[in-house]
């Protein structure tokens, strides 16, 4: 069978892989992106994923040099404040609201977000507008060999690819990172997170709100109004056995939960969608390459949906890849370039999903002693103004 060379092949196409194949395509390089799932891109659709995601301000150039934040800046919501409720008193209401302001470090927002299915929606049509970009969905890498000068990719509907390198961007448990060996190490919490939207009657005024009591964090992000309502984006984690009930309620039952878990605070929250059950780990893998491979994404690292840290990590993974690739193209996926992708990355990686985790753990405290003592800390590291820039720096990913 006659093989089709390329310059990249791209596993996965969520939203990492698609903003990776805008990227490089942009940039010039013959790309080729499969999935073996078509993408979902309207929310009434049976399998959309209703999360959303927050782009940090950091993210955004790598997106607007891919020809994506033209389409994407329409539909987003800004973030301006990250605001943060401790409600573990012995009853469920806020006891510390602390915010943490943009203005504080910049003229720009945090970030700003937009549902999922919308991302998969915009990039997907920025693809068609690139020549140079084959995307093909409903197809998968069903085989990878690797040697020193190309990787040989065989996909699920019997084509054979050639690429100078592959990049693993197929989810935490990648097919690439499987087929090169890489082991990872991963954290269970017995948590998993729903996710759906809801309307309001009370402004959000472009304030992300996480609520901690126990269980993991009920957030409030942001999204754009529809039909002159306010709307957020809601992921509210709890224990394995506490998703399943709520999962189960009726929806006026569910309703009234979720008004009482979110303390009320943009008023009566009523349902504006389904709702989608996500588990929630913390994994890193060993390496971020190997031969003729690139792993980004939820291929190296995955982390529970605090901060919205995830998609930006993994944004910062295609930065330093696509600088890289800019910078000596014709050595693109050699032994050289994808060492140099390591260490610049997986430092910095392992820190942040140790970070991640201690937070994580930190929003899952049920005994009221130690609920106390996680509102003792907020309050002190949010009293001294230094401590809180170089948090909000942190956060973004800025040093």
């Amino acid at each position: 069978m006659t093989r089709t060379s390329t310059d990249i092949l791209i596993s996965g196409g969520g939203v990492a892989g698609l903003s990776a194949a805008a990227a490089f395509g942009t940039a010039g390089f013959n790309v080729i992106c499969v999935d073996p799932s078509p993408p979902v891109t309207s929310d009434t659709a049976e399998g959309a994923d209703l999360r959303s995601t927050a782009f940090l301000h950091p993210s955004i150039p790598v997106l607007q040099d891919a020809g994506l934040w033209a389409r994407l800046e329409p539909h987003a919501a800004a973030l301006q404040v990250m605001r943060i409720i401790d409600a573990g008193g012995a009853v469920a209401e806020p006891r510390l609201t602390r915010d943490f302001n943009a203005a504080e470090l910049s003229d720009l927002p945090f970030g700003w977000n937009l549902p999922n299915w919308l991302l998969r929606r915009e990039m997907v049509a920025r693809l068609a507008e690139l020549p140079n970009v084959d995307f093909r969905p409903g197809v998968a890498t069903s085989r990878l060999m690797t040697r020193e000068s190309e990787a040989l990719v065989a996909l699920s509907d019997g084509a054979q690819i050639r690429a100078r390198m592959v990049i693993g961007a197929d989810g935490r448990d990648s097919p690439v990172r499987q087929a090169l060996g890489i082991p990872v190490r991963t954290l269970r919490y017995g948590q998993k997170a729903l996710a759906f939207a809801v309307s309001h009657p009370v402004p959000h005024d472009n304030v992300s709100t996480e609520i901690h009591r126990s269980g993991g964090p009920f957030t409030l992000v942001p999204l754009p109004d529809r039909e002159s309502k306010p709307r957020s984006a809601v992921v509210w984690m709890d224990t394995g056995p506490a998703v399943a009930r709520l999962q189960a309620l009726a929806v006026a039952d569910f309703e009234a939960e979720m008004n009482a878990r979110s303390c009320h605070i943009l008023g009566p929250l009523t349902l504006d969608s389904r709702l989608t059950v996500w588990p929630i780990i913390a994994q890193i893998a060993s390496r971020m390459a190997g031969e003729r491979c690139a792993l980004m994404a939820e291929a190296a690292h995955v982390v529970p949906p605090i901060g919205a840290q995830g998609l930006n990590m993994s944004l910062a993974d295609l930065t330093v890849l696509l600088d890289l690739a800019r910078a000596a193209p014709d050595d693109i996926g050699s032994a050289r370039m994808l060492d140099a992708y390591h260490r610049k990355r997986h430092w910095e990686v392992q820190a942040r999903v140790s970070g991640i985790d201690a937070l994580n753990r930190a929003s899952m405290m049920g005994a009221q002693p130690l609920r106390d003592l996680r509102a003792t800390a907020l309050n002190a590291l949010y009293s001294a103004a230094p401590v809180r820039r170089v948090l909000m720096k942190a956060g973004l990913g800025l040093r």
